[in-house]
């Protein structure tokens, strides 16, 4: 293993002789997110909180999708065309390292939520309690029965009669009151499983350290395949049951799923590694809308926060209104949302989309390796119009041509970053440690207008901050020609290949 000093004496040809820098296999250039495409409302709104938090856009657009997911899965499906129609629950997942921010984004997107929560169970108080006493009750008449039953087989006498009435009784059993709860964090599928059954119907496991959630027991190898299929199956609507032996079993039919993750690069790697091919084979992570931004830590200077919050209280304000509809619960516990359909010029767009998109899936298409995230991408932009048609304009009407042109604008821009991901994931360590280096360095060069980097810098604020993996990476870059270590005196630095620190 080179060390940084072998690195340098190794940087021998001068800065006016750059050999012409080859490529990094499987590198996609990150794009921009399309913030100016989101809807007045929301775009306003993650404005607001971007400028006081600083924390990396997509990041803090995924936490006020992951809002209106959650808030709006319950009351409406979305139809695509005849027999294809489903829920809008997103998946969404940011690759990023702990301290962006993201539980704060997610404090400021679900206040509304939380909010609505506190008051489903401080109005459930009375109706618990009662439930409470109408359950004792029943225990005990169930209780008295199965006594008086012992008492007459040990005197040889018949039970008909209380196995009649044991049968009667548990038909009257109290049901517990549904009491909303929307936000969980480190709960396992199996658990969520119950939750939606039993409890409400409508659910988000929103978590800013996803370890807790795909590192969890439920996610080893051996329960890995199940529980996925789990996830996919409320992602998709579909009836869900679990018979186990040792814990009750349930059944979730209507139930709907927003799932908003963080999740550390080396924790993704380490799911991947137990859970070998079938995160992908599965087709669970096909179904999440990924992004992988850039860190905005050591650039954060203290802001003081803001007087008011006109923006984000107006977004805030949308989602409890919406939250304060009632849920279309069915007496089979349930939901059963009204379907919106696509008006014809959206719909064609979303086909000619489709089309385009299912163009590139074939062997030498653009998309054929991440042709599983791509062959979702149209359903979740479906979703993703819906939910925009609803929170901006209510209801009513057929989802617009603009809503869907939003949408498609902003999974097209997650399936890039599932390419840049899923390309980088699958060099080995030390290459994709390289091509993220490589990807900071030359963005890090542009934006300041530089050549070279202090070593210090570079892992003080770049994506390898490890002295080992700093030099691995440096090698495999400086092998490429692309960067190498130079000596100014006695600072070292990192110098990039001209050509590639020219603004494009």
């Amino acid at each position: 293993m080179l060390d940084l000093n072998q690195l340098i004496d190794r940087a021998t040809v001068p800065a006016d002789e750059w050999p012409e820098p080859q490529p990094l296999a499987a590198t996609i250039e990150r794009e921009p997110y399309p913030f100016d495409v989101l809807p007045k409302t929301i775009r306003a709104a993650v404005e607001e909180v971007a400028g006081f938090v600083q924390a990396p856009l997509p990041l803090v657009a995924s936490s006020a999708l992951a809002a209106l997911s959650l808030a709006l899965q319950a009351h409406i499906d979305v139809k695509r065309s005849e027999k294809l129609q489903g829920p809008v629950g997103l998946f969404l997942l940011t690759i990023a390292d702990s301290g962006e921010r993201k539980s704060t984004c997610d404090g400021f997107f679900g206040a509304a939520i939380r909010e609505y929560e506190a008051q489903q169970a401080e109005a459930a108080k009375g109706p618990l309690k009662d439930y409470a006493a109408a359950l004792a009750a029943w225990e005990t008449k169930r209780a008295g029965i199965k006594d008086n039953m012992r008492q007459l087989a040990k005197a040889k006498k018949s039970t008909a009669d209380d196995e009649m009435r044991l049968r009667d009784l548990e038909h009257e059993k109290p049901e517990p009151p549904r009491v909303p709860r929307l936000i969980y964090g480190d709960v396992t599928p199996e658990a969520l499983g119950y939750q939606v059954a039993r409890i409400w119907p409508s659910a988000g496991i929103v978590s800013s350290e996803a370890g807790a959630v795909l590192g969890a027991h439920g996610m080893g190898k051996d329960s890995a395949m199940r529980n996925m299929a789990l996830l996919n199956q409320l992602w998709d609507g579909a009836t869900v049951s679990s018979e186990r032996r040792t814990v009750e079993s349930w059944t979730a039919r209507g139930a709907r799923l927003t799932i908003a993750l963080q999740v550390q690069e080396a924790t993704l790697r380490e799911f991947f590694a137990k859970s070998g091919t079938l995160a992908r084979g599965t087709g669970f992570l096909a179904r999440f809308l990924i992004a992988w931004p850039e860190s905005t830590q050591g650039f954060r200077l203290f802001r003081e926060a803001p007087a008011t919050w006109p923006h984000l209280a107006a977004f805030n304000r949308r989602i409890a209104s919406i939250l304060a509809q009632p849920s279309p619960l069915q007496e089979w516990g349930g939901l059963e949302p009204p379907v919106l359909a696509l008006a014809p010029d959206a719909k064609a767009a979303w086909v000619e989309f489709h089309n385009a998109i299912e163009r590139e899936l074939a062997r030498g298409g653009e998309l054929h390796e991440v042709r599983d995230v791509a062959s979702k991408i149209a359903d979740n932009a479906a979703r993703l119009a819906a939910l925009f048609h609803v929170f901006e304009q209510g209801a009513g009407g057929a989802i617009g041509l603009d809503s869907l042109d939003s949408a498609t604008c902003i999974v097209a821009w997650h399936l890039s970053e599932s390419r840049r991901f899923f390309g980088e994931l699958a060099l080995p360590a030390e290459m994709a440690s390289a091509a993220r280096l490589d990807a900071w360095l030359i963005e890090h060069c542009r934006r300041n207008h530089t050549a070279m980097i202090p070593t210090r810098e570079a892992q003080r604020l770049g994506p390898v901050r490890e002295k080992a993996a700093m030099s691995e990476a440096l090698a495999a870059l400086e092998e490429l020609d692309r960067a190498r270590l130079v000596l100014e005196g006695k600072r070292k630095l990192i110098a990039i290949n001209p050509a590639l620190a020219i603004p494009r």
